[in-house]
Parts: C-alpha cells; structure tokens; sequence
C-alpha cells in the first residue's frame, strides 16, 4: 500500500490498494515578464573574427530587443579556443604569444575565460567585449564542451539566479568530446567540478572533454536550456546533437554573426513555448507515468504525456500524473520523488509513504474459534496460523502430519506431479502459487486450471471474444473455435445481391470460402480468368433477337437458357440499383452494328436478357468530300513545296550575285606607276614658235 503527500498543496495523504496507481493533477501556466539570466559564450578561434566585431554592440541591442520580453534581463559573456597543449594548438614560445600568423595581433590562446558574469547593464557588456581579441588554435574541432561545463557549474562565478537560464553557444565549428584528450595525453575524465581562477579555467590540461551525456547531466541539474547558434555548415552536427539535450535549440547563424538578435529571440520563443517534466530516480517496485492535456485538445501518453508544446503567456496545461507501488521495500522507509519542468528551478515534492500492512491486521481475534479451535488469528478475513499449525484453518499440525501421506491427496490420478506443479501440498490440500499478475489465477482442486493458458488470437486471450476457463476458451454468442477467432454472422459475406458469397461459396468465420477456384474476392464476385458476361452471351443474344450471328443454325438447342425481352430504346433498359445483379453489354454483331442488352440473373437462378430491338449500324463514307479532300491536300502540298523551291532559288541567286560582286571588286588594277615605266610618246617644242616675225 501506499499514501502520498504532495508539499505545497493542502490535501491530506490518499490510501490506495497495492498496484493501485494513486492520480493527481498537476496544472502549468507560463507566466508573464519572467526574469531571464543569458550568457553569452563565443568561440575566439581566428575564423570567428568578423563575428566578434558584430558581438561587440550586442549588449545594448539585445537588452533593447528583451525589454519587450521581460522587465528584468541580465547578460553575461564568455569565451573559449581549445586546451593549451599539443596537437590543439603550437606550444612554441612565439605561438604561445601570438598564435596568427602574419602581422595579426591576436591574444595567447586558452581553454575558457568568463569574461563578464551576468549583469543588467548593457554598456559594459558592449566596453568588456570590445576589449577582447581573436585567438587561434590547430585544428578544427573546438573546446566549447569544457566551456559549457564551466558554465554550467561555476554558478556563483558566472552569477546563475534562480530563474530562466539560457545559455548561447556560438561557433562555426565542431567540437572535442570526451576520449578526444588521449590526443593530448589526456586520460583523466572531467570531474564535473568548477574550476575557475580569476574567471579562467586552469584545468584544461589536467581533465579530459567531457561527454555528452554528462553535459546532459549538468545542464539539467543547473536548469539551463542551451541555444547553440552555428553556421550553417555545421547545422546537421549540432541538430543532432540538440536531440541528446533536453530543452536545446538550435538557430543558423550568418557568417559574420549580424542575425544573432534575431536568432536568439526565436530560439527562446521556442523553447519557453514547450514545457517538457522530468522526475528523479524511482524507488524500486514503483512506476511513474504521465498523461498531457495541452493546448486545442492535443492529449499526449507515455513519453508524449510529459510535454506540451506552442504554449503562449497565460495559457494553462495539465498533466494527469500516475504512481504505482507495485512492491514494498524492504526496510519501509519513506522515499521522495521530485517532478520539475526542463529548464525551469521550480519543482513538486511528492513524499511516499508505503503501508505494507493493512489496517484490519490490527483488529484480528487471536486464538479465534474460526481457526480450528482457537489455533490461529482470524484477522482479515483469514487465519494466521500460531507455530507449529498449518492448513487454511490452522487445522493440521507439522508433527503430527506425515507428508507422504499428504501429498497423496494433492496429486491427481496416475499423476507423479503435486499440485500440478502450480502449488504446494500443505495439510492434504493444494494452496495454488499466485502470480505476479493478479488477474492470472491457478485453479481447482489440483491448480490444473488457469485463465491465462488458453489459445490467443489476434496476440488475446480467446481473441477478446471469450473467457478463458481451466484452459479452455468459453466463447460469447457470436463465436466459436479453440481460440474464439470464427464469428459466426454472416454480414461480412453478404454480396449487393442480397446473396451470401454471391451463391459461388460459403461463409466460413465471416470470411466467404468460395466453391467455385475461379472465383476470388471478399463475397467471390472476381473471376480474373473468367470471359466476361457480355462476350460470353452475345452470339445467343444476336441470334434470338436478331436472326444472324455463328449461332444462327443451333440458336434453338444452345440458347434457351434465358428469358429475353425485347425494349425501344436504350433508356428502356433495366438500370442499376435493383436487387439482382446487372450486367450492361454493347457488342458488335457480324454487319459490324452495334446492340445492347442487358444480363441479369434473379434470386431463384433465372437469368434475364433485355435486348434493344433495333441495332445502331454506322453509315457508309461520304466519298465526294474525301476525294476533294485529298485533291485539295495534294494541290496545296504542290504550292508549298513550289514556294520552298522558288524561296531557295532566290537565295541561291543572291549569294553567286554576291560572290560576283567581291570578285569584281578583288579584279582593280593598281593605279601606282611602274619607276621603270617610260611612256612611247616624246614631245619636242619649237623654239621660233611663238616669236614675232622680222626679228
């Protein structure tokens, strides 16, 4: 048995019957303008430089942005490059000083420092951070987990208050984990422990990374919810890992970091939306299980009983909470049970009180003439026997009861087993064992009877359609079989028609078991081999209605087999919906006209044909469009391949014109004088010629 109380609640201590799960509520409502505690915790390895000039003006702005949250925020920051041995950085004196190459400036590298405990005050965040400088190290990989771990147990240190706790973990790279330092000659593993002196961790050196799951561990016990802002090269890795933290988000960080504002505040709406419990170790023999009732009627059981999700300020969710004793311990002490939300400092304590005696054992009648003459308690309905008694009524003694000849009456005829081995023999008669379930019980005079060892179905008892008595299924009305399996109602095999299994098979356990090895389906209405009803009767059909067809000469031997009625039209014909089954056919007769009828077949086996008395036969072409078609189609194929010649000719003619023309113009003499050239023609002047006469 088992009375719990519940701290911080008013109500008394509830009894309940063992394996009796006791039930209480437990209601969650997100509260309005909640303090919120967020440090900062930054990789400084060189390739986060540009991101560390946007970080430096995020006090104010996130304080600015957190002020439509909360009235009381407070922001930390700190940082983190990898342990300062070999091979995760250069241990040479000038690597130590100046681990960048070139003429970059960068500070000496280190494990984690807490650069800034939380505070409200925004401006010095924005003057410590400015003051930092990028570090480096070797390899890819960081050393965020030591970091983290420090967070998270370095409370006084870092300024932890009991209220919300975010921790952002910005990097563009992996991480170290626990194994990782053998590479370093580092086997010791981390202790859990702060380690922190003048706000640097010291012990890098000296402890391994630690796990995963004791970061889990950690972060759970301190109440801090981790954002892990990443780049988006790295988002599978940290997702992934999000999966192993409880009460984790994870947001795609930019390049340089310019969205962390932004980031930061969807991660937080997500995670603060969602409330997910959790509960301490269990005593042994006791068993917890939760059931949620959420937001628009969303119920969750099992694992999903302990959480809610798109929860908004001032909302309200219940959880239904189960605990069962199924055993008492064994010094019947009291245990304590805790249950808190992930990520929240408030929690419940529940105290257990496990009662392992009933309350009737302190009024039972000792030396009760119930209990064969006063030798034994009658308390609780049964006698506990005094010393040296045995017998449900106390009424054998051990010395005097010879138990050979006592097991004698405990075994059935011709049967060596006592008690059916489900029992013990005590004063002649069996006393069958008990099971741990106490709905399964051992019965009759030698416990050869259970309700638990009869044939299942369907993974139950008797198929959930029975009781099982002395191994034997007793079947409800309905049912039959060895195990209850077979329903005796015929519904499931009832056809349209109105016929069990179509008439083509019998109903067997509400399943059609169909006669006929052509016929399949849930009432034997497919035949997949089977010619359809329509080619299989049309040559009768043609033959009777028509007077033609393959079976004009022995129409009246082979097609009398059913009742034919001649209609108008096809409207006339019988359409569905009537009780016997109905088969529409168009067909081809021997003039290529199409006939229709239908093929019905009633509830005392008469078919039934419903022919149209008039074929639908196709008229013969119309020849004189078909012939001017054509004409027409040849006469314009002739113009368009006329055009095609005429158009190519054309260009043809163009381009010799063309070629014509350059060449032409290639045939010019050169209009330079030859220095070798002298002309044929020489001219000679009088010198009398224009003088005056008489001189």
């Amino acid at each position: 048995m088992l009375s719990i109380s519940v701290n911080r609640r008013k109500e008394s201590p509830v009894i309940q019957n063992p394996r009796e799960p006791q039930t209480f509520s437990l209601k969650f409502k997100r509260a309005e303008d909640y303090p919120i505690d967020l440090y900062y915790l930054m990789d400084l390895s060189y390739s986060m430089k540009d991101d560390l000039e946007n970080v430096k003006s995020l006090g104010t702005a996130l304080m600015l942005e957190m002020e439509k949250i909360t009235s009381d925020f407070r922001i930390g920051f700190g940082s983190f490059v990898e342990k300062t041995v070999m091979p995760y950085i250069s241990t040479t004196p000038a690597k130590l000083r100046n681990p960048c190459t070139g003429d970059q400036n960068c500070t000496s590298p280190f494990s984690y420092k807490n650069v800034l405990s939380l505070t409200s005050e925004g401006n010095k965040f924005n003057e410590l951070v400015g003051k930092q400088h990028i570090s480096g190290n070797l390899d890819s990989p960081e050393g965020g987990f030591d970091a983290i771990m420090q967070v998270a147990v370095c409370g006084e240190q870092i300024g932890w208050r009991n209220v919300t706790r975010l921790l952002v973990f910005s990097t563009d790279a992996g991480f170290h984990f626990a194994g990782d330092g053998k590479l370093g000659g580092i086997v010791l593993p981390n202790d859990g422990k702060c380690h922190l002196e003048n706000n640097v961790y010291t012990m890098s050196h000296y402890y391994d990374y630690p796990s995963i799951a004791h970061l889990v561990q950690k972060l759970s016990e301190n109440n801090i919810q981790t954002i892990f802002a990443v780049t988006e090269e790295f988002q599978a890795v940290y997702k992934e890992l999000k999966n192993l933290i409880p009460k984790s988000a994870v947001g795609t960080l930019s390049s340089n970091s310019s969205n962390v504002i932004q980031l930061i505040i969807d991660a937080y709406n997500s995670l603060s939306s969602e409330v997910i419990l959790e509960n301490t170790k269990l005593p042994k023999g006791v068993t917890i299980s939760y059931k949620s009732f959420c937001k628009n009627g969303v119920n969750g059981t099992q694992e999903e009983g302990r959480k809610c999700s798109n929860i908004s300020i001032g909302d309200e969710v219940i959880f239904e909470i189960n605990i069962t004793a199924n055993e008492c311990p064994k010094k019947e002490q009291n245990e304590t049970i805790k249950i808190k939300p992930l990520g929240f400092t408030e929690e419940l304590e529940i105290n257990l009180q496990f009662i392992c005696e009933c309350q009737c054992q302190s009024e039972g009648e000792p030396n009760s003439p119930a209990c064969h003459a006063g030798n034994g308690t009658f308390e609780c309905g049964a006698c506990r026997c005094n010393e040296g008694r045995i017998g449900r009524l106390c009424e054998c003694s051990t010395d005097e009861v010879n138990s050979e000849d006592m097991d004698a009456y405990c075994r059935r005829e011709n049967s060596t087993e006592i008690c059916s081995n489900n029992g013990e023999c005590i004063c002649g008669q069996c006393v069958c064992k008990k099971r741990e379930n106490t709905n399964e019980v051992y019965s009759g005079k030698y416990c050869e009877c259970d309700n638990f060892n009869c044939d299942r179905s369907n993974g139950l008892i008797c198929g959930g359609n029975g009781i099982c008595k002395c191994r034997v299924c007793e079947c409800f009305p309905n049912f039959t079989g060895s195990a209850c399996d077979c329903s005796l109602d015929t519904a499931p095999c009832m056809a349209s028609n109105g016929q069990i299994c179509n008439g083509r098979g019998t109903c067997e356990c509400g399943t059609c078991n169909c006669t006929d090895p052509k016929f399949q389906g849930p009432t034997c209405e497919m035949c997949q081999t089977c010619v359809g009803v329509c080619a299989e009767h049309k040559d009768c059909v043609q033959c009777r209605a028509f007077d033609k067809g393959e079976k004009k000469e022995t129409c009246s031997q082979e097609c009398m087999h059913f009742n034919m009625t001649r209609v108008e039209s096809r409207d006339k014909l019988p359409q569905p919906g009537q009780p016997d089954p109905l088969s529409h056919c168009k067909e081809k007769d021997v003039d290529d006209c199409w006939f229709y009828f239908t093929y019905s077949v009633n509830s005392n086996g008469e078919a039934n044909v419903h022919v149209v008395e008039t074929p639908e036969c196709p008229s013969g072409p119309d020849i004189i469009p078909i012939v001017a078609g054509v004409v027409a189609g040849i006469v314009l194929i002739g113009l368009a391949l006329l055009l095609i010649w005429k158009l190519l000719m054309i260009i043809h003619d163009r381009r010799e014109f063309a070629k014509f023309e350059k060449e032409k113009m290639n045939a010019k003499w050169d209009t330079q004088e030859n220095p070798i050239y002298k002309s044929p023609i020489n001219n000679f002047k009088n010198p009398n010629y224009g003088r005056k006469a008489g001189l």
